[in-house]
C-alpha cells in the first residue's frame, strides 16, 4: 500500500446513468423491498467525480456543480466515502492512511429522475475512495458496500448491460447487442426529463396501491430481451422488432403516472413529436427513445428543444425539460464491427 498522502493527482472517476429497457415488478419481499426483472444499461449521460486526499484530522468535503442534488449530509458520495472507510478498516488497514477526501462533483445528470445518478455516484465515490488510498477489497467486500448504499448501486459495477434481478443485488452480465455488418453505430438513446422530480418510494407506494399496467407484460417482455441478448440480438431487432414493446415494459409507469398526472398529456405529445415508441426509465420521469445511432437521437432532441421553445410541447414543472442524444454504452471489451 503506497501512502495517500503523497498523491499528487485526484482520483476521477466518470458516473453514468442508467435506463431500464426494461422493468418488471414482481411483488413485496419480506424485507419489505420489492422483486425486480430489469434489463439495464448504462448511458454515455455521466456526472464527473473527482476525489483530492486532504491532510489529517479533517472531514470529508464535497462540492456540487451542476444539478442540485440535495442536503449534503444525505448525499452518496460522502455516504459512500464513509462506507469505503470502514470497511477498510474492518480489513485491518490503517485509520491514519484512510485519510480525509475532498470531493468535487459536477452534477450532469438530473435529480430524482429515474436514471440512478445518485446510485452512480455512490458507486465512483467507492472505487475513487479506495483507489486514492491505495487500498484493494476483495470484491464480494465491495459488493456488500454496493448493496449497502443502495439497490441500484451495484449495477454500475457491471460495466454494461445487466440482468437485475431481487432488490437489485443479482446481477447477471449480458452481451451487447451483435451488430450486422456495416452497422454504422452503437444504438443512439435520447433521454427527456421533465422538471418534476420523482421520489422512487413514492412511486413504489403507489405501485403498491393498485396503480399498474397489464400483469405480466413487462416480466414477459423483460425476460425476452436478457434471452436475446444472451444469443446475440441484432441492433435492427431492437429498433425494428422490439422498440414498442421495450417501451411499454415498466410496471412503474402507471404508479409515476398517477404520483405526477403530468406525465400522461406529456408522453402522448412526445410520442406526436418523435413518432416513434417511447419508454419510462426507472420509476421516472424520464422518457427515453432509441435511434440507430446517435445522430438519429441528436435530430431528434434538436426537433423538441424547437418544439418547447415554440411552444408545440408543453413539459410539466417550472423549467424546460432536460433533453439530451447519448448513446447506450457497452463494455470495453465489446467492439463494433
Amino acid at each position: 500500500m503506497t501512502d495517500p498522502a503523497r498523491r499528487l493527482a485526484p482520483v476521477v472517476r466518470l458516473a453514468p446513468a442508467k435506463v431500464n429497457l426494461t422493468l418488471a415488478v414482481l411483488g413485496i419481499r419480506p424485507d419489505g423491498y420489492h422483486e425486480l426483472h430489469s434489463v439495464m444499461v448504462p448511458t454515455g449521460v455521466a456526472d464527473r467525480l473527482s476525489l483530492a486526499v486532504l491532510p489529517p484530522g479533517g472531514a470529508d468535503t464535497l462540492h456540487v456543480d451542476g444539478f442540485d442534488p440535495g442536503p449534503l449530509a444525505d448525499n452518496l458520495v460522502l455516504r459512500a466515502i464513509a462506507a469505503a472507510r470502514a470497511a477498510a478498516r474492518a480489513a485491518g488497514f490503517e485509520p491514519k492512511l484512510l485519510l480525509p477526501l475532498a470531493a468535487r462533483l459536477e452534477k450532469r445528470i438530473p435529480v430524482a429522475a429515474g436514471l440512478a445518478g445518485g446510485s452512480s455516484d455512490a458507486a465512483a465515490a467507492t472505487d475513487a475512495a479506495l483507489e486514492a488510498w491505495g487500498v484493494d477489497l476483495p470484491v464480494e467486500t465491495r459488493r456488500r458496500i454496493a448493496a449497502g448504499l443502495g439497490s441500484d448501486v451495484p449495477f454500475f459495477a457491471v460495466g454494461g448491460p445487466a440482468l437485475v434481478e431481487g432488490r437489485g443485488e443479482r446481477l447477471t452480465p449480458l452481451a451487447w447487442l451483435r451488430d450486422a455488418p456495416g452497422w454504422p453505430d452503437r444504438p443512439g438513446l435520447l433521454l427527456v426529463t421533465p422538471d418534476v422530480p420523482l421520489a422512487t418510494p413514492a412511486v413504489f407506494r403507489a405501485w403498491d396501491l393498485g396503480a399498474r399496467g397489464p400483469a405480466g407484460a413487462a416480466r414477459l417482455a423483460s425476460s425476452h430481451l436478457a434471452d436475446e441478448l444472451r444469443r446475440g440480438m441484432l441492433t435492427s431487432d431492437m429498433l425494428l422488432v422490439r422498440a414498442s414493446v421495450l417501451a411499454a415494459a415498466n410496471d412503474l409507469a402507471p404508479a409515476a403516472a398517477a404520483v405526477e398526472p403530468a406525465l400522461v398529456p406529456f408522453k402522448r405529445a412526445l410520442l406526436r413529436q418523435l413518432g416513434v415508441p417511447v419508454g419510462v426509465s426507472g420509476s421516472g420521469p424520464t422518457h427515453w427513445a432509441l435511434y440507430a445511432s446517435r445522430a438519429g437521437a441528436e435530430e431528434a432532441a434538436a426537433k423538441l428543444r424547437e418544439a418547447v421553445a415554440s411552444g408545440a410541447l408543453v413539459s410539466p414543472g417550472p423549467r424546460p425539460p432536460f433533453i439530451e442524444a447519448t448513446t447506450i454504452t457497452a463494455p470495453a471489451s465489446e467492439s463494433l464491427p
